[in-house]
């Protein structure tokens, strides 16, 4: 449910709704727009008390969610969210590029990859510390050494940095370091670690899983935002299909669904989806034409000997070309690159 409070309600007004949904035991939460200020109402038996909050002044209407992803929902949000990480902005006009390497093998490949995708128009750097491996015997990240390098490549080109965390355990000591939280496609359901991430401040990329539904993706994020952290940013990283050309097949169709279903910022993960690296740029391209609010894409100063997914990093001078292809499509659409 929905309670929708009239053009200039008084803050007394939205405090005497919000007190009165938590004196009778629901969660409220609350969403100002510049249009329109939303209170959602999280629980069971809702409808029954739906005109005890329809009879409070600054009431315009209650309405019942029928969507099953209520807070990540457009019913909750008419406005397009977006996400903020000081000066650097996911969503609305905005076209933000993730770029580094697949894992932190070194400080000095870091800070190497760091400042190359800087120049080549970056504005969050990408780095995994703890690395989800189909292998128990592959590299498996230089976990805390590596998040203390990333804060350290944060320092020196003044890129935000985003990582995953894979454990609940894990979660406060990679907030600590990150300015975002990856949530990897094998973790998207895994309810805990969602729980855990939810009760922090820091903003979350969530990746879709490789045979999530669009359902399924949403209601991933719905588990971040009941626990109160809003600051969700989703991703498409490709899903699993019968294609074998490529590691999965990029579904560019979630954007304009999404767009349609939620308020959440949706970025492309083009390294990912395709799993080669001469697939990135036309999938990168095609992200922004159709409406993607963002990349994140694999960089690595030298590919050929790295650690991780080595075949669908860009090389720098790739990343800083593509970067530059893309400006008139930016152009085109109205997205500032």
């Amino acid at each position: 449910m929905i309670v929708v409070m009239e053009n200039g309600a008084s803050e007394d007004m939205v405090h005497r709704v919000l007190g009165r949904i938590e004196e009778l035991g629901f969660e409220a939460h609350l969403s100002e727009g510049e249009v329109k200020t939303i209170i959602g109402v999280i629980g069971e038996g809702k409808m029954e008390l739906k005109d005890t909050f329809a009879i409070l002044p600054g009431v315009e209407e209650v309405v019942e969610i029928t969507k099953p992803y209520k807070l990540s929902g457009k019913q909750f949000k008419t406005e397009q969210s977006v996400i903020e990480i000081d000066d650097v902005k996911v969503g609305g006009d905005n076209f933000t590029i993730m770029a580094g390497p697949c894992a932190i093998e070194s400080k000095e490949q870091l800070l190497q990859a760091a400042q190359q995708v800087k120049d080549g128009g970056a504005q969050i750097l990408r780095g995994g510390a703890f690395k989800p491996r189909t292998s128990p015997y592959s590299f498996q990240g230089m976990e805390e050494e590596g998040l203390k390098m990333l804060a350290e490549a944060r320092e020196e080109t003044g890129l935000k940095v985003v990582t995953e965390v894979m454990d609940t355990r894990d979660v406060g000591l990679v907030a600590e370091y990150a300015d975002i939280l990856q949530i990897g496609a094998r973790n998207m359901q895994n309810y805990p670690l969602l729980r855990e991430v939810g009760q922090t401040n820091t903003p979350v990329l969530l990746k879709r899983a490789m045979s999530a539904t669009y359902k399924e993706f949403l209601m991933a994020a719905e588990y971040i935002m009941a626990g109160g952290n809003h600051d969700v940013i989703l991703c498409e990283r490709g899903i699993r299909t019968f294609i074998d050309q490529t590691r999965n097949t990029v579904d560019l169709a979630v954007v304009p669904v999404v767009r349609e279903l939620s308020h959440l910022p949706i970025i492309i993960d083009p390294s990912h989806g395709t799993g080669k690296w001469n697939y990135v740029a036309p999938l990168a391209r095609a992200a922004l034409a159709v409406g993607a609010d963002g990349l994140m894409i694999e960089v690595h100063p030298n590919p050929t000997n790295a650690l991780c997914d080595g075949p669908q990093s860009l090389r720098p001078d790739k990343f800083k070309s593509l970067v530059e292809q893309m400006k008139p499509i930016a152009e085109a659409v109205n997205r500032n690159l």
